[in-house]
């Protein structure tokens, strides 16, 4: 189990929502490419602009985010694992024209995946343990961005 204080990532989660956040990630991965095509859906139906920032097929581009979400929750209680890839991922994100204010709208389609892929299963609690991890997944891939570019 982690602290709340044991890194950088793991700021503003606590071991809670860690816990939490695996459990739901269990029972989504048995769907990997439901998740994918939800997670996009609910990106562009609500910004349909951000289409324009995805240049491969979105199967494809599914599976890269399904993988990423995946390493980022099994490293959630190792964050000296976890930091050095979202920042690197974040750097990346900043090439493909990604801004601070699309973190907003990936968050969005996020928690409204989550709710449809987990069904009853997505409780309040578990709401609001992907709200803390991918706020801190967000603030340091936001942060390494804002490196490179001051």
């Amino acid at each position: 189990m982690i602290r709340p204080d044991s890194g950088p990532v793991t700021r503003g989660m606590k071991p809670h929502h860690v816990l939490a956040v695996q459990q739901s990630w269990a029972q989504l991965d048995t769907i990997p490419d439901l998740v994918a095509e939800l997670f996009y859906a609910n990106l562009f139906a609500r910004h349909p602009s951000m289409r324009l920032l995805f240049n491969d097929d979105l199967d494809v581009q599914g599976g890269r985010l399904m993988a990423m979400f995946g390493k980022a929750v099994r490293h959630l209680d190792n964050p000296s694992l976890l930091e050095p890839t979202l920042r690197a991922l974040g750097r990346r994100h900043l090439d493909y024209g990604v801004t601070d204010s699309h973190y907003e709208a990936y968050g969005e389609a996020l928690l409204r995946t989550l709710a449809q892929g987990l069904g009853t299963a997505c409780t309040p609690e578990v709401h609001e343990a992907w709200s803390a991890v991918f706020g801190e997944i967000r603030r340091v891939m936001v942060e390494a961005t804002h490196e490179v570019v001051d």
